[in-house]
């Protein structure tokens, strides 16, 4: 699996024979440039304009935007139901987990989680292989938390996301931490790559951060 960063929550997780794009942005909001991108599936964690622009995408098959168990092109899709903030919802709604298991991987996507994950919640996840977060704060849990959460799931590869980029809106996002601010609460080996490609049979037991660039 190849796994691309697209900025922002949105990534580009392309397998064996299926592709799927997390959480596609609206560019005028976020600041970045979101064109020419395709993929078989969608996930929306939360009906936002920074995450819910899926007509932005070419070539959909499906696109899941809420909790229930999906199976699209080979791809297991599992969304559990979380909130934005720390006081269930009522301050910016509710989230969507998304658990994927794609070319024998598991993967999960935390959207724009808000809060700290009850222990039902963290053993519905299982064993994760890769974990991509929101680290930012602001609008998510911030990095301390988010390190915090890291620690409880005991993922194989971390991936952060929804920080302060180079470019961001700074009216919109301006306020989140940026990435060293995780990195160091984590306090975890880490790397900077371009993309992110794996299979389940090179996996190594060490935990370890990638920090993508964003594409």
């Amino acid at each position: 699996m190849e796994i691309t960063y697209l900025g922002h929550s949105s990534f580009r997780l392309r397998g064996k024979s299926s592709s799927l794009i997390t959480d596609p942005y609206d560019p005028k909001m976020v600041g970045f440039k979101y064109s020419g991108v395709s993929a078989d599936i969608v996930t929306i964690s939360h009906n936002h304009d920074d995450h819910n622009k899926a007509d932005l995408v070419k070539d959909v098959q499906k696109i899941i935007s809420g909790p229930g168990e999906y199976e699209v092109r080979g791809v297991s899709i599992i969304g559990v139901p979380s909130y934005h903030d720390n006081k269930k919802g009522e301050i910016r709604g509710k989230n969507t987990v998304y658990i994927i298991e794609m070319d024998n991987l598991r993967i999960v996507h935390l959207g724009d989680l808000g809060h700290t994950l009850p222990e039902d919640t963290l053993e519905d996840l299982g064993t994760v292989d890769v974990l991509l977060i929101p680290v930012g704060g602001e609008y998510t849990i911030g990095p301390s938390e988010a390190a915090e959460l890291v620690r409880s799931i005991e993922p194989l590869i971390t991936i952060p996301m929804h920080y302060h980029l180079p470019g961001i809106n700074e009216g919109a996002f301006g306020k989140l931490a940026k990435i060293d601010d995780f990195l160091k609460d984590v306090g975890l080996t880490s790397e900077v790559m371009d993309k992110f490609s794996i299979k389940k049979e090179d996996l190594q037991t060490e935990q370890k951060v990638v920090v993508l660039e964003r594409k």
